[in-house]
């Protein structure tokens, strides 16, 4: 039976979702918040480290004799090839790649997303994103989302593990740095960093972005090899923006105390309420996010009480937010979710209605609708609006998950 809204044909305006405001001075101050002085400083490190990465690339095109900048090339999303510790880390492929990465790192610390490293190392007057024209403002030159930063990151101290490279090390522990110094006040990341306003400015849990970073600092703390890199005072910052973060995670876990359900993919990160991204982005509960964090949370080897709640609620509001009664097929080179009684798939909707927990189809066209049939029937697709993700969580994972709480009773 396909879960449906509680209004049948609904139509829910976009406009009436909280958009991502921007992070600003004013906005502090007109706040009753008691760490105004942290937002500001955090605010200010922005500020100059925006101005750091301007000042370079200027003092490049001003030698090369040039009036803009270069284009960087595009590319796609960079991913890891190999798991940490093979022996690919230590080929002269991957040491060409750690050359490539290691001149794209913006003078920050952090990386842009879509860069064509396949083209080589950046140029001299070069800009490190290819998500702006040269002459316009930056756009993504540092962030965390599609795995930017925090895969280099893992890439570098892979390389290091296995050439011992030193470059490698200092590329490293200047990203560790800037990841450190992105991380909010309030325990959350931006999207972007320094800051560029509008939602990305918000805490981000689409695509990962935040679960990417704790998962990172985790590895650090539990002195995975490959983080051999750090020495204990950097790896004691991994361990309190860690804390941070979590305490982040638990204090954006929708729903009243005691029925908490799951994450929305973004917040406002002054009032922590869930806030709009793009047009077809609203305000919503995520079941892939949401899933993709309780995953997280039961790897922590020491869960707080808070901790294991937090798992356990949203482990049953995953169970709750199941969608059967649809099967996936291909019609037009499009995928479509058509009604199926006999199907015995399980998928998860991207987005459910704050209030009802529902699912709902947020359309390019600027209409959230209740149902997949009417979405497509007035917007092109290109979106996945189901996924099977979370269903690996539900099963396979919490079994290991009651595995290891049992065990701990035991002792």
């Amino acid at each position: 039976m396909i879960i449906r809204g509680i209004l049948p044909l609904a139509l829910f305006l976009l406009a009436s979702t909280a958009v991502g405001a921007p992070l600003t001075k004013a906005r502090v101050q007109a706040t009753s918040l008691v760490n105004q002085a942290d937002w500001l400083a955090y605010l200010q490190r922005s500020d100059e480290l925006a101005a750091e990465n301007e000042s370079a690339l200027q003092a490049e095109v001003k030698a090369q004799g040039r009036k803009l900048a270069l284009p960087a090339p595009d590319g796609g999303d960079f991913k890891l090839s190999a798991k940490a510790g093979d022996a690919w880390y230590s080929s002269s492929e991957a040491g060409q790649l750690a050359t490539i990465v290691l001149s794209y790192q913006a003078p920050c610390g952090g990386w842009s997303k879509h860069v064509g490293y396949s083209q080589g190392p950046r140029k001299p007057a070069m800009q490190w994103t290819s998500q702006s024209k040269p002459g316009h403002s930056p756009h993504y030159l540092a962030t965390f989302d599609n795995r930017s930063t925090t895969e280099q990151l893992h890439f570098l101290a892979n390389v290091w593990q296995a050439t011992q490279r030193a470059d490698c090390q200092a590329g490293f522990a200047k990203g560790f740095k800037y990841l450190i110094a992105a991380q909010q006040p309030g325990g959350g990341w931006p999207q972007v960093f320094p800051l560029e306003g509008d939602y990305h400015d918000d805490i981000t849990f689409n695509d990962d972005a935040q679960t990417h970073i704790l998962e990172l600092l985790l590895g650090i703390i539990n002195e995975e090899p490959q983080f051999g890199l750090l020495d204990d005072s950097l790896r004691r910052e991994a361990k309190a923006a860690l804390e941070r973060g979590l305490q982040c995670v638990l204090a954006t876990q929708l729903g009243p105390a005691g029925k908490k359900t799951g994450w929305a993919a973004q917040y406002d990160a002054l009032t922590l309420q869930p806030s709009q991204a793009r047009q077809l982005e609203p305000a919503a509960l995520s079941g892939s996010e949401s899933a993709q964090l309780i995953k997280f949370m039961m790897t922590i080897p020491d869960p707080t009480p808070e901790v294991v709640a937090s798992i356990e609620q949203g482990l049953a509001w995953l169970q709750s937010a199941q969608v059967t009664g649809i099967t996936k097929v291909k019609a037009g080179g499009k995928t479509q979710y058509v009604s199926d009684p006999d199907s015995t798939e399980v998928y998860w909707a991207r987005f459910y209605d704050l209030r009802t927990a529902r699912p709902i189809f947020p359309g390019r066209d600027g209409v959230v609708y209740d149902s997949f049939a009417e979405l497509a029937a007035n917007n092109d697709l290109g979106y996945d609006y189901y996924s099977t993700r979370p269903g690996s969580i539900v099963t396979n994972g919490q079994k290991k998950w009651r595995k290891l709480l049992a065990k701990r009773a035991e002792q």
